[in-house]
């Protein structure tokens, strides 16, 4: 056998063996102490015939020989000795996360709608679906600027704040009941439209049930008759005109042209004839040298009149051209940047703003008075003319998944460009102890609850952002 197979057998029966070892699995080593001790073999007990026992005071048997009595030690049942095993690996399963939070069971439900009038009108649901009657504050803020002119169910309007007013109703609601409120604002401006963010709070007004909004638009206008501009001021009817100047003027150069050539070659044939009358002879009459022509050029007036052609349709085509890129520009566009997810949205209290993953909606905003902040829930010391301003918000989860949330990422902007994060401790007191950022919202769930923010100044907040994640453009609400 050659050596170079010997050695590639050799190599390969080295590389199956190792193979092998590593496929099988290792075995447990037993300790020192026990593989060392010889292991007792294991003994069965055998069942023996017992003797029947006499009763006491009868005599021995007779037959029976004298001689000690041997007794039969006890059988020592000895267990079988088991190797450890090594502990097993855990199963590869992913550790739990946090379970989503739901929102919790509604006691009192608010619906608001708009009324088709002249004036803004709306309307109040207030429905109570627990199983016992409940006491409840109802809250209607107004748009700035505007005054009310009918208030039912006894409400009563009294001043937010600056420009702001709201209408308040002090109501106490039957088990499974229904309440029906309306008001009745002043006409505005015409397309305008008004937003009125209504909630009903608990009986001391510290805590909301549940919350909702609804904007009054003005009934459309029948649209104005639009009259077609004079046919001279459209481009396509200018550009066409242009175009048709321009063949007309090459069609008129081009005949006169050719007239001016006929009559030149006319008149060159009537000097040649002499006063033979043009008869041709059997000898060829002698050269005579024609005279030089000199080229004619068009006039004057055609040339400027061409080119101021020209460049009329020049600039009507660069002028129809920009006016059309101008107009197709969006003012109202927001710029993004490629980190961001979504654009950035901007509205007003009472609308709902929706980003890439919750649907923010703010309904109200009040702070305290300056100096009153105090102390955080948790023993933290407040500034000394801090105030706690507390914002109501609806957060609903418009994705098919659980989103997570965090104070951190939901500011304040105050006057100058400051800004200030939530107030942790301050929001779990408002919220009854709850934390609202602990866990991760669930799919489809809307909940209504306070934001603190603790500022220090006398001015409030001029905008609250929110947004459901760091790369979120969120969304920015303008206080008014």
């Amino acid at each position: 056998m050659p050596a170079s197979t010997r050695h590639h057998r050799a190599l390969a029966v080295f590389v199956h063996c190792l193979g092998i070892l590593a496929a099988v699995p290792a075995l447990p080593t037993a300790a020192p102490e026990a593989a060392a001790a010889p292991r007792p073999p294991a003994v069965t007990p055998q069942p023996t015939a017992a003797a029947p026992l006499a009763p006491a005071g009868a005599p021995a048997p007779t037959g029976a020989a004298p001689g000690p009595v041997v007794t039969r030690p006890p059988v020592a049942m000895v267990a079988r000795v088991t190797e450890p095993t090594p502990p097993s690996a855990p199963p590869a399963i992913a550790p739990p996360s946090r379970a989503p939070a739901s929102a919790p069971a509604q006691q009192v439900t608010v619906a608001v709608a708009t009324e088709t009038s002249p004036a803004p009108r709306y309307r109040i649901q207030v429905r109570n679906v627990s199983n016992s009657p409940l006491e409840t504050t109802v809250r209607q803020e107004l748009p700035p600027g505007s005054s009310t002119t009918a208030i039912s169910g006894g409400g009563r309007s009294t001043p937010a704040g600056g420009s702001t007013t709201e209408v308040t109703w002090r109501l106490r609601l039957p088990a499974h009941s229904t309440t029906t409120l309306g008001t009745a604002l002043a006409a505005t401006a015409p397309g305008r439209p008004l937003t009125a963010p209504t909630c009903a709070f608990t009986s001391d007004g510290s805590r909301p049930y549940d919350c909702a909004s609804a904007t009054w638009q003005a009934a459309a206008a029948p649209a104005a008759e639009v009259t077609e501009a004079p046919p001279w001021r459209r481009y396509p009817v200018l550009l066409a005109g242009l175009a048709v100047l321009l063949v007309i003027s090459a069609a008129l150069v081009w005949v006169w042209r050719r007239r001016r050539g006929r009559r030149v070659t006319a008149a060159a044939l009537s000097t040649g004839g002499g006063a033979e009358g043009g008869r041709g002879t059997v000898y060829p009459r002698p050269a005579a040298p024609s005279p030089v022509r000199r080229r004619r050029t068009p006039p004057v007036w055609v040339l400027v009149g061409a080119a101021v052609v020209a460049l009329a349709a020049v600039v009507g085509t660069a002028g129809w051209t920009a006016t059309r890129q101008v107009a197709s520009i969006d003012t109202q566009k927001q710029p993004t940047s490629g980190a961001w997810v979504g654009s950035a949205v901007t509205g007003s209290l009472g609308v709902p703003l929706r980003e890439s993953a919750f649907e923010f909606t703010v309904y109200r905003m009040t702070c305290g008075a300056p100096g009153t902040a105090g102390k955080a829930a948790g023993g933290g010391a407040a500034p000394s003319n801090g105030r706690r301003c507390e914002a109501t918000v609806g957060v609903r989860n418009v994705t098919g998944d659980h989103q997570p949330w965090h104070s951190e990422l939901q500011r304040a902007y105050l006057p100058g460009g400051r800004w200030v994060s939530t107030d942790e401790l301050a929001t779990r007191s408002a919220n009854l102890g709850r934390d609202v950022f602990a866990d991760p919202m669930a799919a489809g769930t809307r909940m209504v609850f306070p934001l603190v923010f603790t500022v220090d100044g006398r001015d409030p907040p001029r905008q609250l952002e929110l947004r459901s994640g760091v790369f979120s453009a969120g969304v920015r609400v303008q206080m008014p």
